[in-house]
This record gives structure tokens, sequence and C-alpha cells, in this order.
């Protein structure tokens, strides 16, 4: 599933961030809508849908949590991704003039100004979007940004003393912290020396402290990365290349040269390094 810095690449993707500025879907005006797949939207029947955003305009793209949020001149499109979907921002006609084809699984369509076209494409059909007068409709229970500012390490150690659950469910529950899901999760624990299934409520302030910031540098390097490209298809990320744990069972912990192991917590897949991660 992609989590946060993919779904921040792909935002900034859509508002032409960082060097092509042109190709870029702010302040244009929505001209048809294309519902391919009925079940895409989670609180819209496709008519309604279509006709309540033509000719409304984006005004902004931005993130919250692993929600990417389109806001128009009266409404806000929210989307998610969940296991498989992906977003393709494109040109219409191609040099030769022929319209582009479909891909197999596109399941909405989102026409715009200039011959260009944003499509959502879910081969799972997992991923839903939701049209709304008021984005905290659907994101308002939402727990905070890790990359907040406001989230210093004093108030992510008061969070984590209110619970006591084993701290990886913990990181991955949305409700709780927006954004984290397994191999962001997997990769910060790592960096902070914490086992997963270590309870919340038994951390140090240090501890807690240095978890902050380890989910901090995680998740900026993957931003930096533009994201992982891994199990899904979310495509152009590198992160995947700078994994210590995720995914590399068996292999040497790049700090001891411990095999990296594999085990369930929470019915999640999670790999830790058994010498650095003691319990």
């Amino acid at each position: 599933m992609p989590e946060l810095p993919e779904v921040e690449t792909i935002a900034r993707t859509l508002i032409g961030v960082p060097d092509n500025v042109s190709f870029s879907i702010i302040d244009r005006e929505i001209q048809d809508a294309l519902v391919l797949w009925e079940g895409t939207l989670a609180n819209q029947l496709p008519g309604d849908f279509t006709v309540r955003v033509k000719h409304q305009s984006v005004q902004s793209v931005w993130r919250r949590g692993k929600f990417l949020v389109i806001a128009l001149s009266k409404d806000a499109i929210l989307i998610h991704l969940r296991m498989s979907g992906d977003l393709r921002l494109e040109r219409i006609l191609d040099e030769a003039g022929t319209e582009m084809p479909m891909q197999k699984h596109d399941r909405l369509v989102l026409f715009f100004a200039s011959g260009i076209r944003l499509v959502f494409n879910n081969p799972r059909k997992f991923g839903r979007v939701w049209l709304v007068s008021n984005p905290d409709e659907i994101l308002g229970d939402l727990g905070p940004e890790p990359l907040d500012k406001a989230l210093d390490a004093e108030c992510f150690h008061g969070m984590l003393q209110q619970h006591k659950r084993q701290l990886k469910p913990l990181l991955m529950d949305q409700h709780f912290i927006a954004g984290l899901g397994n191999i962001y999760t997997d990769e910060a624990l790592y960096r902070a020396k914490l086992h997963p299934i270590k309870r919340s409520n038994t951390l140090t302030k240090e501890e807690s402290a240095c978890l902050l910031d380890s989910i901090c540098s995680v998740l900026k390097e993957g931003i930096r990365s533009n994201g992982a490209s891994i199990d899904w298809v979310y495509r152009g990320g590198d992160f995947q290349n700078h994994l210590n744990v995720y995914g590399r069972t068996g292999e040497p912990c790049p700090v001891c040269g411990t095999q990296i192991e594999r085990m369930i917590v929470g019915q999640r897949s999670t790999h830790i390094c058994p010498h650095c991660q003691q319990l």
C-alpha cells in the first residue's frame, strides 16, 4: 500500500513540483468525468459525481496521511490508493494526434482543459474516491502528521504513554498517527533500535524522542527518493534500494551482520534485526 512518501510524491507531481510546473492540474477546470467502475466512488453515484465536479477548477492538491486531497472550487475529491491504486496524469492525445488508449484497470478519469486527463488505475479495486464539501468529513479522525513541527518529542511521548499497545500496530493505526504503513514502520523501528512488540507505555522519554526522530528521518528520505516501488502499481520510487530491514529476510543487518528475521505482528509481516532490536 502506498504510504506517506508515495502519496506525497504523487501530490507534488500533480502540482508540477519540482520541475514541471507547466504540466499541472492547478487552476485547470474539470471539463468532464468518466466513472468506469461504480465501486470506485465511496459516497456518490457516478451520475451525481460527474455533474457535481464538472466546471469546478482545482485550487490546490495536498496530502493528509495516506489520502490525496484535490481541493476544487466548491468541493474536494479525496483519493485513497490502498493496495494497488495509482494515478496517471497524461495528455489525451499523443504526438500524432491520436487519443491515448485507456488501460485495463482504469476506474475513473477526470478530463481537464488543455487536453490533460487524470486517471485512477486500481487493479485490485480496493482504492476509493470521495467527493465532499468538507474534507474533514473523512479526514477528521486521523491522527497527527508525523512531520508536523507541532508534534515534538514531549507530545509524542505523552501519546505513547496513553496506550499499552505493541509499537508496530500502534504506529500503523491511522487514528494514532497518520501516514505510516508496513515499510516505513519497520524501517523506523529498526533505526530506533526498538522491537515491534515492545509496549508503547514502557518507552522512556529518550526512546520516544529517538523513535520520533527515526520516523521523521525515514519519511523524509522516502520523500527525497520519491517513495518505494514495492508490491503495488506505484511507479518511479527509489527508496526500495535503501531499505535496512523491510523485505530483507535472511540478509545481513547493515550494522551488525545478524540475519534479518521475518515475524508476524498484528497480522502483518514484520522485519527486524534480532540483535539490534532486542526486546
